[in-house]
């Protein structure tokens, strides 16, 4: 009783599944006898908080970068040196993209009212802050290098991220608005947005675009750290999406039955 309910697990077996919410006691009792095994799941935080934590931290970083803090950049040199408009553009970009999440997370996502552990929340918060730390003092920098083919490199990239950010939303839109026929929930399929044709392809297109966004802000920025930043995500997804595919094959099999799951033959 000394903990909050969202802090306490419950198991029918040893180092089982947990038990949902939603579930009776009653309908898993075979007979008048029944077994629960108890574990303090921690401290726990809910969804929408650990959204808007993770994602308002990579927003808020990246402009201090942004407007060279003498505590970060030496003055003289910020001053000296021109600034190239890729950092500018780059800037414009990566606070899209954050606001779109934020957005999202406020107006477009449906949360259960489940709950994830706090050490999760400080796991995330401390990838994306580190990353866009370590993303925004390069591109920011005095001594900063604009990509190699210039201007048709930048504009192409930065054409290829907007694309990307767009689809990105209208898949999220698409999956939070899922149709329904009867008591089942249909798999979303394309309508005449062309953006939401990747679902001909793919069951997780939000995770391929999310993909392609970091893919074309390396491309545009030409910083190892995005690099390597968007390396970890395209894995990290993957495997999300790989998850997410089995899950659709048990609830939608006909519809999901003949698409990868982030990239055609690839994934």
């Amino acid at each position: 009783p000394q903990w909050y309910p969202s802090r306490v697990g419950l198991q029918l077996e040893r180092n089982g599944p947990f038990l949902k919410d939603s579930i009776s006691i009653q309908s898993l009792a075979v007979s008048s006898i029944i077994t629960l095994y108890f574990t303090d799941l921690g401290q726990q935080v809910g969804w929408t908080t650990f959204f808007l934590t993770e994602y308002t931290g990579p927003l808020l970083i990246y402009l201090l970068f942004y407007i060279r803090l003498s505590t970060i950049y030496d003055q003289v040199e910020s001053r000296k040196n021109f600034r190239h408009p890729v950092v500018h553009l780059a800037c414009f970009c990566h606070c899209l993209h954050y606001i779109r999440h934020l957005l999202e997370t406020l107006f477009v996502h449906k949360f259960s009212e489940g709950h994830t552990p706090l050490k999760n929340m400080i796991k995330g918060c401390a990838f994306y802050w580190g990353f866009t730390s370590w993303i925004a003092y390069y591109i920011n920098h005095p001594r900063y290098t604009p990509p190699s083919f210039g201007h048709k490199q930048v504009s192409y990239a930065a054409l290829a991220f907007l694309m990307c950010e767009a689809g990105n939303h209208f898949i999220n839109v698409a999956l939070a608005h899922q149709t329904n026929s009867g008591n089942k929930t249909c798999f979303p399929s394309p309508t005449y947005n062309p953006f939401t044709w990747l679902f001909l392809l793919v069951s997780c297109p939000n995770y391929t675009y999310e993909a392609g966004s970091w893919i074309s802000f390396t491309v545009m920025t030409q910083t190892l750290p995005v690099g390597v930043f968007a390396f970890l995500m395209v894995i990290q997804m993957s495997l999300w999406a790989q998850k997410k595919h089995k899950l659709y094959l048990k609830r939608f099999y006909p519809e999901v039955q003949r698409k990868a799951a982030m990239i055609p033959i690839i994934f």
